[in-house]
């Protein structure tokens, strides 16, 4: 079993690995949790996905963000993926504004390996997925 986590793009992450990566994910308010969480992945990817979603229990990460998530049997190519942009000035108070990919990287993992690149706060996540597996 695999996981599909994915990096955030921009300068403010670019040097960072472990400890870096993430489900993708995104706000929401009005929108069903799990359609916005298809929506986040494809903006986020440039794929879409299907299939039987087995919900996560959610989690509030360190900042205080509620994460909702879903398990998924599915496939994409990593090195295919395509994100939307944000701009932000870079460098910091230089008046300059650069477009930075959302998303610079996405990569399978194995459980183990997700466990070093994830965020702390998304761990419980990959917790709950191998809990499900035993079950």
């Amino acid at each position: 079993m695999e996981v599909f986590p994915i990096h955030a793009g921009g300068p403010l992450w670019a040097a960072k690995d472990e400890g870096a990566w993430s489900i993708p994910k995104g706000e929401f308010t009005d929108e069903d949790p799990l359609e916005a969480a298809q929506r986040e992945f494809r903006e986020e990817t440039g794929h879409s996905i299907s299939g039987v979603f087995q919900p996560l229990d959610p989690i509030k990460q360190a900042g205080g963000k509620v994460v909702y998530a879903w398990a998924i049997e599915g496939d994409c190519d990593a090195d295919a993926i395509q994100s939307n942009t944000f701009k932000m000035q870079w460098p910091p108070h230089s008046g300059q504004w650069k477009t930075f990919p959302e998303t610079d990287r996405a990569a399978w993992f194995s459980l183990a390996q997700a466990r070093e690149k994830i965020l702390k706060s998304q761990k419980p996540l990959l917790d709950q997925r191998q809990q499900m597996l035993r079950l």
